[in-house]
């Protein structure tokens, strides 16, 4: 189908479900995107419609998990009705339109804590919903792709010329990814985006968190993990200082009134190299500027050992 088509089969998808308006789509401020994100005018308000290629069911399960936040106070906009497949290659759904706030720049104790504390919310309102799988996991999160591969299988990526990825970026991936793959530990569910630049923040209380195409489940240490290296990446993807990190983990454990056990705390290590790992990849692949990559390299040693990886 091409681009005139399915746009105009989405606009006559939102006129049907939310009545007259106009369609404009959105550029995401920061990098790339889980869906296909647009703006619907109507005449007293507006909606965020998004079409995904990704499975209606799993669609489905990351709008009920939004919907709940939402209905429990938590800062989000509400999902409009339910997930749809558009055609053959496409899911839509629609949400409030909930513009505003500024992200929470910086990677200092006090940016970690306020990040950690959030996430540490939304976890605890999760739990209400049985932690289903939610797969595949995006690729910056899928440390266990099918078939036993080091990354997760995406054909153009694939078919790029792997060598200007070092060596180092691979064998720190193979050796977190290996400790990851090694937990039992159950699932729950979370965000697995959980960057400044889905996040965003008004006279310093949480306003809004974006990007609910990117839920998992997977090990609450490997997603406060990941987090804990992600959570300070703002329109470029970067890690955090390990003492930023550190201060992270602790600060979740304070708000939920727990403390992870060793192994959790190694697979929380473990998953903090994940996102950045994948970030230096792709940097080498598409000859961007080496900031994920660089940050691995001064860190990787020392989370890898306090992973025991």
């Amino acid at each position: 189908m091409g681009n005139d088509a399915r746009t105009q089969q989405l606009f006559d998808w939102c006129a049907s479900r939310l009545g007259p308006g106009e369609l404009v789509q959105l550029v995401p401020a920061a990098g790339g995107q889980m869906s296909n994100v647009y703006r619907y005018l109507m005449e007293a308000n507006s909606a965020v419609v998004k079409v995904r290629s990704e499975p209606l069911e799993r669609v489905k399960r990351c709008l009920d998990a939004q919907r709940l936040a939402a209905r429990n106070g938590f800062p989000c906009a509400m999902p409009l009705g339910e997930a749809e497949a558009l055609d053959a290659t496409g899911v839509v759904s629609s949400e409030e339109w909930r513009p505003g706030g500024e992200m929470l720049r910086g990677h200092d104790g006090d940016s970690a804590r306020r990040s950690a504390i959030l996430l540490a919310e939304l976890v605890a309102l999760l739990e209400r919903r049985p932690a289903k799988a939610l797969d595949p996991p995006p690729p910056w999160m899928n440390w266990n792709p099918p078939g036993g591969g080091l990354w997760p299988p995406n054909g153009p990526i694939d078919r790029m010329d792997q060598a200007p990825v070092p060596d180092i970026i691979r064998e720190c991936a193979r050796r977190a990814a290996s400790r990851l793959r090694r937990s039992a530990l159950p699932h729950v569910l979370g965000h697995g985006d959980w960057e400044a630049q889905n996040i965003r923040w008004k006279d310093g209380r949480p306003w809004s968190v974006y990007d609910w195409d990117s839920l998992v489940s997977l090990p609450e240490a490997a997603i406060v993990g990941a987090a804990s290296g992600a959570f300070a990446s703002t329109e470029v993807p970067t890690l955090a200082p390990i003492g930023s990190s550190d201060i992270f983990l602790d600060s979740y454990e304070s708000a939920r009134a727990r403390t992870f056990s060793d192994d959790e705390r190694e697979i929380a290590w473990a998953a903090s190299m994940w996102p950045a790992l994948h970030n230096a990849r792709g940097e080498h692949l598409f000859r961007s500027d080496p900031v994920a990559s660089v940050a691995v390299l001064e860190q990787s040693e020392e989370r890898l050992n306090l992973a025991k990886a």
